[in-house]
């Protein structure tokens, strides 16, 4: 007798669900573990973006990935539920700290319209760490969902944590996620680490968007040949096993890095993500 059994015979009900004024409501039926979101907010889409360890460039490509649709017209922003690491203020040169008023929190915009909301809005020092546990970071990502006044959003990116914790379990269960984009390294547990974030995704039932291969190789500014500085690219290979798409390939970039780090990131040019932006607008 499985669990659903146990509760119908202890609650004196039968399988049959069809004629019961509680349908949908008692113990033996699911429940949704969704979380609403400010009623002034209307966001179209939910984008996460993960992977299976830190380090490997999740902040980086949310980062693009905002300012790529919006360069394509569309209205973006970014909750960073990365807590005890958040690098989007950084990354867009952001300063200043969010503000509330009687509706909710306001987010921070970037120079080019971009919503954000990071806990460096918030802290009262950048540098300050972040020494919680695991229950108070959950339920602060949460409230970036439910307290940000976001307005009308076309793509919401989620800057996530590595791995397959509190966060990244608390975003899925309490975000109406429509998709994830994995990224990557060209090391050799590229596949490791892939196949940890795509198990996770579909115990979800969140569909895997593609790939997104970081530090893939470094274009030689002599001759412009891709040098392979982590070894040949195994990402081809990791996508065609778990009939996966490569949304992009980004390159060891100097000038790229700069960007990031003197926070202007919306600034940078290179077409590497063409194939994502087409992937969310056929979403």
């Amino acid at each position: 007798m499985d669990e659903k059994e146990k509760v119908q015979q202890s609650s004196g009900c039968d399988s049959d669900c069809s004629h019961c004024a509680s349908a949908g409501s008692c113990s033996s039926q699911p429940q949704s573990m969704l979380e609403e979101t400010n009623s002034m907010n209307n966001i179209k889409k939910v984008i996460a973006v993960v992977s299976g360890k830190g380090g490997v460039g999740k902040s980086l490509v949310t980062s693009l990935m905002a300012v790529n649709m919006r360069r394509a017209g569309y209205k973006t922003s970014i909750l960073d539920a990365d807590i005890t690491g958040p690098s989007i203020p950084k990354a867009f040169g952001i300063r200043e700290k969010a503000m509330a008023n009687e509706l909710g929190i306001l987010p921070v915009i970037t120079e080019t319209g971009i919503g954000t909301m990071s806990v460096n809005n918030l802290l009262e020092n950048d540098t300050d760490p972040v020494v919680w546990r695991g229950p108070v970071i959950a339920g602060t990502v949460k409230q970036f969902w439910t307290d940000v006044l976001w307005g009308d959003v076309d793509y919401l990116f989620v800057d996530m944590p590595p791995g397959t914790g509190d966060v990244p379990l608390t975003v899925f269960q309490s975000l109406p996620v429509d998709g994830i984009i994995v990224v990557t390294s060209p090391q050799e547990l590229v596949s490791m680490i892939v196949e940890k974030a795509v198990k996770m995704a579909e115990m979800m039932n969140i569909p895997v968007l593609g790939l997104v291969e970081n530090m893939s190789y470094l274009k030689c500014p002599e001759c412009g040949k891709e040098i392979p500085v982590f070894g040949k690219s195994k990402v081809d290979d990791v996508a065609g096993d778990h009939g996966l798409d490569v949304l992009g390939k980004l390159p060891i970039d100097p000038k790229l890095a700069e960007a990031c780090d003197r926070g202007r990131i919306e600034y940078f040019e290179g077409n590497w993500l063409h194939k994502a932006v087409k992937k969310l607008q056929n979403l």
